[in-house]
């Protein structure tokens, strides 16, 4: 029979800890600072690349539309507008189809499908951009250029849907600025961000507590009315995280933009109006010629977009922190 107090001795104090639990605290405090220096270097690099661009702009860096630095004024006022857009576009696009595929995936799969739907989505997350971008140029523009028609015909009274001098009833105009405009390329970057979030929501769902889940089946709710008290309270952190995680991921897409649109240096209001910018899709198509003033200007420009990425995801770190997964349920 074993003596109790040989095993209280074997017990480790509490707040006593190991070799192996202090070299994982080390390993981990390591790792973090790792990741603050590393991202605090970079936003020093481009600073100090984007000094010379800045003190020959000004302010007007931030308010001109134009971009010819070296022979004109340049500014990046259309090119963040056009990165906002893009960005918008994709989540408004993404959020349905996130929060429909991973609520089937944790509530209505089958349980043998389960498994490959979550394997199959994992997947889809890993694709290259370019894929996504090929795709969108020789799939998607084709076939979607009829919703961007119908949009402009039926919504056109909306200002953000409206072509200028286009009459869209007109059976002869052509289409071929639908396929190279904002909204063209925002759906394509929301299906490639898609997976991310989903993924993202649907573990969260599928942790949600199940004696909750019991508790409203007992109390005589549907499947839908426990998704709607439990599920989505549950992960609701999680969904606001993963559509931060996208929009973040959609505003430094780079070739699936440039792919799509043609660079337009001008606000437009109008998604379905041809060309736009982005400030990644812009560094792409511009950065192998650029010298001098243009590549600092180039730099300035990632500068903007990285503090761009960091306030979304800041602001994204203080909402979740807010909501985490969870919260309302266990209120």
């Amino acid at each position: 029979m074993p003596d109790p107090a040989t095993d209280e001795r074997r017990v480790r104090p509490a707040g006593t800890a190991g070799a192996a639990d202090r070299a994982f605290g080390a390993v981990a405090r390591l790792s973090g600072t790792a990741v603050l220096v590393i991202t605090g270097t970079v936003g020093l690099f481009l600073a100090v690349q984007a000094v010379p661009a800045l003190r020959e702009a000004g302010w007007g860096f931030v308010t001109t539309q134009a971009w010819d630095p070296g022979a004109g004024p340049f500014g990046i006022a259309a090119i963040l507008f056009g990165t906002v857009m893009i960005g918008l576009v994709a989540i408004v696009i993404a959020i349905p189809f996130s929060i429909a595929t991973a609520l089937y995936i944790s509530e209505y799969a089958p349980a043998g499908l389960k498994r490959t739907f979550i394997s199959l989505v994992d997947l889809m997350a890993a694709v290259p951009s370019v894929v996504y971008g090929l795709w969108g140029v020789y799939f998607l523009q084709e076939r979607a250029v009829g919703v961007a028609q119908w949009m402009s015909v039926y919504l056109g009274w909306i200002p953000v849907f409206e072509v200028p001098g286009r009459d869209p009833r007109d059976p002869l105009a052509s289409l071929t600025d639908f396929k190279s405009s904002i909204f063209m390329a925002g759906m394509v970057v929301g299906m490639m961000i898609t997976p991310i979030m989903t993924s993202i929501m649907r573990e969260a769902f599928s942790q949600a507590p199940q004696g909750e889940r019991e508790g409203a089946y007992a109390l005589g709710a549907t499947r839908w009315g426990m998704i709607r008290d439990v599920v989505l309270p549950f992960g609701r952190g999680a969904m606001i995280g993963g559509t931060m995680l996208g929009l973040g991921r959609a505003l430094g897409e780079t070739i699936t933009v440039a792919m799509i649109i043609s660079p337009v240096f001008q606000i437009q209001w109008t998604l379905l109006a041809k060309g736009g910018i982005s400030v990644s899709s812009l560094i792409a198509l511009q950065y192998g010629e650029a010298e001098g003033l243009s590549l600092s200007a180039l730099f300035a420009a990632g500068l903007a977009l990285f503090l761009m990425t960091m306030a979304v995801n800041f602001g994204a770190s203080v909402i979740v922190n807010r909501s985490r997964s969870g919260a309302a349920s266990e209120a």
